[in-house]
């Protein structure tokens, strides 16, 4: 049986099988702590990439900072970490899809890659904006030990620090940016080929945080900006008081993404059609007089309306409203039809449109069919196509968001929540019923609200991970005074309240929604170092060491750090049961069998095997004797040579 590694992705040696796939001559083998290791030999892959080396000295358009490349270091090395299951703090553990993960986002973000690598639907975010009051994840780039200590502002309950970074401090940028781009190029990687990364930003990064996304995603795959106006303008400053945020959106692949609907609803649509039937009840009949009296409502209320809704302003004999466009087509006269309309009152051809019609002669007729042709006054008149609001609710997602409104995080103590509004229109604009969406600057867990409401609404499945450092509560803030004692707690009873909410007023139809969450707090492994280094232990040390797990950990935790490196998703269905007096763990139905328990006989082994399972784990030390090790490789295959056996 092999042994686990038991730790994060090695990014490194994945990029360089990458490159050994297309230039295996540019791969050599070197030796590291005195074992060979695969490296890249760059001469020889500067010489397969270019005909025209450039020289290390010659200027070229880049984008850097200082400690650039630790950055990049920092998110290629792995770690030896993993999640530990918190029972007690979860809703519905053994049932729910969702995650709350608490740590350290850069470190959750190594574990989660062999597990939900190219999963991801929607990376939502909304991170520190570096305002000189944010605190922000310090990675120790430059500091020494002693700068680092005096800039520290606070700790996580990890023991990791917090600085805050203020515009004296010098490095204002670079560290804001060093922040961010490991955890950047990290996420890229859990994104589906369809799946995009929206984030939100003020002017302070705005244009730095473009760049960064332009190099880890591409300048082709960027889809644009959303400017989020919040119609209420910051308070004295010295130039211009901006008013407005930034979401920025790029996609791992366009010409996957390109297939997505990108749509948002046309917010008012229910509203007009509402309003058109209440005017026909009123007046008895469609008339002049209602499509008059709709047009001034329109008109009234036109500055809450967006462009897309305003051209929805005619209303047909049925009631329905609805909207013209032209049937011209785009190209080449003689590629189109060029058959005239018989006009409905006159009967004589209409006027066709030079170019021709964009639409063939069957789809005209259908078209006429469906009453979805407009005819003027006579045949003088081209005919348009009609565009009924009805067939027509969504559209494209516009670069401009108009909300001014704000959230109060379910009556908890946290300042500047997203508010929901915003949250669920980015939400749906892109995921479907089933997709999976990931939030690792959680906070006041938002993004968790908006998706199961939204779930309420329309009967989806979408799931959430929430990623948020337990941010310590300042002393003499409202958040510690109400009991909380970091951010982590206030997240997670955000969602409690939400879910209990949503329950409440959607009753029945609420009954299938999962409203749980199961919580994950990072920690380090659950191996002990000798694990990762034995050859830093001493004889001496090794009466200590009979047993390779940490004292306190219990064989749940061993269980999910099993499942990370395997790959499992963490919200896998997990159950219980004893086979020959021993506690086994079944998840996603015999997927993954795994027995932590000692003495470990053949009768448990040959039991686990006839079970068939893809994966078999067990400790290296549960054995029960000589002879169950020596027999345990024929047992399975015997009964199930499939099964990938592994040990820790």
């Amino acid at each position: 049986m092999d042994k686990l590694k038991m730790m994060s992705m090695d990014k490194v040696q994945e990029n360089i099988q990458k490159i050994r796939e297309l230039f295996p001559n540019a791969v050599t083998e070197v030796l590291r702590d005195g074992a060979p290791a695969l490296a890249v030999d760059f001469d020889v892959l500067k010489q397969e990439l270019a005909d025209t080396l450039i020289d290390d000295r010659e200027l070229r358009y880049q984008f850097t900072w200082p400690d650039k490349q630790k950055s990049v270091l920092l998110a290629n090395t792995p770690i030896s970490a993993t999640l530990r299951p918190c029972k007690e703090d979860s809703v519905d553990f053994d049932n729910t899809q969702n995650l709350y993960i608490e740590g350290d986002n850069l470190d959750v973000l190594k574990l989660l890659q062999e597990t939900y690598l190219g999963k991801i639907k929607m990376i939502y975010i909304d991170p520190p904006y570096n305002t000189g009051n944010d605190f922000v994840y310090n990675d120790d780039f430059a500091q020494s030990s002693d700068e680092y200590a005096e800039n520290s502002g606070q700790y996580d309950d990890q023991g990791n620090r917090l600085v805050q970074n203020t515009e004296s401090n010098g490095r204002f940028h670079t560290d804001w940016l060093n922040m961010i781009y490991p955890r950047l190029r990290l996420a890229k990687d859990l994104l589906s080929d369809d799946g995009a990364i929206f984030i939100h930003i003020d002017e302070n990064e705005a244009n730095n945080l473009q760049q960064i996304c332009k190099e880890i995603f591409g300048q082709y795959n960027e889809l644009g900006t959303i400017i989020w106006d919040k119609r209420n303008p910051k308070g004295a400053v010295v130039g211009i008081s901006y008013q407005h945020e930034s979401i920025l959106v790029f996609c791992k692949n366009k010409e996957v993404f390109a297939n997505v609907s990108f749509t948002k609803e046309k917010e008012h649509a229910s509203l007009m059609i509402d309003k058109v039937k209440s005017l026909i009840k009123k007046h008895g009949v469609v008339n002049s007089v209602v499509r008059d009296e709709y047009k001034k409502w329109l008109n009234t209320n036109k500055t809450e309306f967006s462009g897309g809704e305003l051209a929805y302003s005619l209303i047909d004999d049925n009631g329905d409203i609805y909207r013209t466009v032209s049937m011209a087509a785009p190209d080449k006269p003689e590629t189109r039809s060029h058959r005239p309309l018989i006009h409905p009152i006159t009967h004589k051809p209409c006027s066709v449109s030079a170019k021709g019609w964009r639409f063939t002669d069957k789809t005209m007729d259908e078209l006429l069919a469906a009453n979805k042709i407009e005819f003027g006054i006579d045949e003088t008149t081209v005919p348009n196509q009609k565009y009924f609001l009805k067939d027509n609710l969504t559209e494209a997602m516009s670069s401009i968001i108009y909300y001014g409104g704000s959230d109060d995080a379910m009556g908890l103590p946290f300042d500047n929540p997203k508010p929901i509004y915003i949250a669920q229109k980015i939400v749906k604009s892109i995921c479907s019923s089933s997709d999976t969406i990931i939030d690792f600057f959680s906070g006041s867990a938002t993004t968790a609200h908006a998706v199961m409401q939204l779930n309420a609404e329309d009967g989806g499945h979408r799931k959430f991970i929430m990623v948020q450092l337990p941010e310590v509560c300042d002393e003499k803030s409202e958040a510690y005074k109400a009991g909380y004692k970091n951010i982590c707690e206030i997240g997670k009873e955000r969602i409690r309240r939400a879910g209990a909410k949503i329950n409440q007023e959607y009753g029945d139809k609420a009954k299938d929604l999962d409203i749980g969450f199961r919580v994950l707090k990072l920690d380090s492994s659950n191996m002990k170092p000798v694990y990762y280094k034995p050859e830093e232990y001493e004889q001496t040390l090794l009466d200590t060491l009979e047993d390779n797990i940490q004292p306190d950990r219990t064989p749940l935790d061993l269980l999910f750090q099993v499942m990370l490196e395997l790959g499992k998703p963490l919200s896998a269905k997990i159950e219980e049961k004893e086979i020959v007096g021993k506690k086994v763990f079944i998840v996603d139905d015999n997927d993954l069998i795994a027995c932590f328990d000692n003495d470990v006989t053949d009768e448990i082994v040959k039991t686990i095997a006839q079970l068939k399972p893809l994966y078999a784990v067990f400790r290296d030390s549960s054995l029960s004797s000589d002879s169950t090790a020596a027999n345990f490789d024929q047992i399975f295959a015997t009964y199930s040579p499939n099964t990938i056996r592994r040990v820790l």
